[in-house]
């Protein structure tokens, strides 16, 4: 069991300072950053690893720690035997209860990984396909995703080996990390230099130097583990007197959860005095990014001295043992960062070839961006000057029908058509020259009327004298009397009684 508490304990260390690395933008004063009092306090069990299977890998290594059987095994099993999976078979001698509890454990975690990957479907636009969940879930090592109901001796297997290897690959992450930030703080530096005339380069190369020396004057740094760097931490942390030290004392006072190791997190406590000497977060020259590097650097360095079985955890036997050795009473000088540049000029001619490759991206990005953003505004233009002629159509229709045609009119009246009262109404009267001719009289010139006028007159007077005796007009005073539906007599007419 203790090497599950190292591995976790190790995820936890590593994680606070990924988190603390990503967290701090480049373009800020990392000379002012602080680590949160919170952050230091917190206990291990409400700090995320940084792994995605953190809640799972912390609750089957509390539920088994709750197994006295599996407990004394693995007390009991070499560090290299579990990672092997000789531990593997003690699984089936654990309680029911227990073992009813990973059960759930394992689907729930099966099951939040299938919503996982249909969160990532559905924001990729694949409502509409179909998904094979069992071959999306080979990608997560740590659990046997054929058997998602029950927790087997496998899936313990996976998951100590999976977090043993992610482990690792953290400690790759945290230091190319770190190498990264350093060479991006240079490269903001040159890049600053590039703007400066002559005089403001040579001032600005003046403060830099000042600023290396004024951090690099600090007191001796002891070697991390050593008898004299414990012992300062025994009279200055602790208060006791340096004569009396004792290393087993020294332990169990800063065993701080009593679980008779020394976690990776207890012993980074221990190199606090160290820092101190070196960083001081009111100093421009200081970078608590740097110190918190150190801090890890350090605890590297013992755990690599002190840890014999490897499992991430310093027991009381390791450090009693690691007291007797020559390095613990005569240990070389200890180099710190700025004695140990942790990139080569050739490593950031490269990093530096590569941001300009980035910028030259995002440059033809952006400018794709734009162009389509231009082209996306001139259709933007071409549709507004569609949808204002669509709309001055449709007023114009509108006002057509509301209008009266005269032409139609003067035709309906021609034809003999009733023309609708409603129609009729606030028309203006038609000009004589511009009312329609009768059939036959449309277009005629006006030289051919001229012509045809004298015959036409011939011919009205042809056609007066051809009109019936009884349909001629009577002279003034001669006019027919109304009727009143009865035939009455012709009286004579007297012509000599004619004025």
């Amino acid at each position: 069991m203790s090497y599950l508490k190292g591995l976790l304990s190790s995820c936890l260390v590593l994680a606070s300072l990924m988190s603390l690395v990503k967290a701090v933008p480049i373009s800020i004063d990392k000379t002012k950053v602080k680590l949160p009092e919170e952050t230091v306090k917190e206990s291990p069990q409400n700090v995320d690893t940084g792994l995605h299977y953190d809640r799972y890998l912390r609750e089957v290594i509390d539920f088994l720690e709750k197994d006295q059987h599996f407990r004394e095994k693995l007390h009991n099993t070499d560090m290299e035997d579990i990672k092997q999976g000789k531990l593997a078979k003690e699984l089936d001698f654990v309680s029911h209860h227990v073992r009813t509890k990973l059960d759930e454990l394992k689907r729930q975690e099966v099951s939040r990984l299938r919503t996982l990957i249909k969160a990532k479907q559905d924001i990729e636009g694949g409502n509409d396909i179909a998904v094979d969940h069992q071959a999306l879930l080979k990608q997560f090592e740590y659990l046997n995703h054929m058997n998602p109901h029950t927790f087997e001796v496998e899936d313990l297997d996976r998951l100590i080996k999976s977090a043993t290897k992610d482990l690792e690959n953290y400690d790759k992450e945290r230091h190319e990390e770190f190498k990264r930030y350093e060479m991006m703080k240079e490269h903001e530096r040159r890049e600053h230099l590039k703007t400066l005339d002559e005089e403001g380069r040579r001032k600005e190369e003046e403060h830099y130097e000042e600023m290396k020396k004024k951090h690099a004057d600090h007191p001796k740094v002891n070697h991390p583990g050593s008898k004299d760097q414990l012992k300062e931490v025994w009279e200055e942390a602790d208060g006791l007197d340096p004569e009396d030290f004792d290393p087993k004392t020294f332990f169990n006072l800063h065993d701080t959860n009593g679980d008779g190791f020394f976690d990776e997190q207890e012993l980074e406590s221990l190199f606090t005095k160290e820092l101190e000497k070196i960083y001081d977060p009111t100093n421009e020259e200081d970078d608590m990014v740097e110190m918190e590097e150190e801090r890890l650097r350090m605890r590297e360095h013992v755990m690599n001295e002190v840890d014999f079985n490897k499992d991430r955890l310093v027991s009381l036997d390791e450090f009693l043992v690691a007291t007797k050795k020559k390095e613990f009473l005569e240990p070389d000088s200890w180099e710190t960062l700025e004695q140990n540049q942790e990139y080569t000029e050739e490593e950031m001619r490269e990093f530096e070839e590569h941001l300009a490759r980035q910028e030259e991206d995002l440059n033809l990005k952006a400018a794709d961006l734009q162009k389509q953003r231009e082209d996306l505004e001139r259709q933007q233009e071409q549709l507004n000057a569609q949808k204002v002629e669509l709309q001055q159509a449709v007023e114009h229709m509108e006002r057509f029908k509301t209008q009266k045609d005269p032409p139609l009119l003067e035709i309906q009246r021609v034809e003999g058509n009733a023309v609708p009262e409603s129609l009729g109404h606030d028309q203006p009267p038609v000009p004589p020259e511009h009312q329609p001719l009768p059939p036959g009289h449309q277009d005629i010139p006006l030289e051919q009327q001229q012509q045809d006028a004298p015959q036409n007159q011939q011919d009205l007077g042809q056609e007066r004298q051809n009109v019936p005796q009884e349909n001629q007009p009577l002279p003034p005073g001669h006019d027919s009397p109304p009727h009143d539906g009865h035939d009455s007599p012709q009286m004579p007419l007297d012509h000599n009684n004619v004025p």
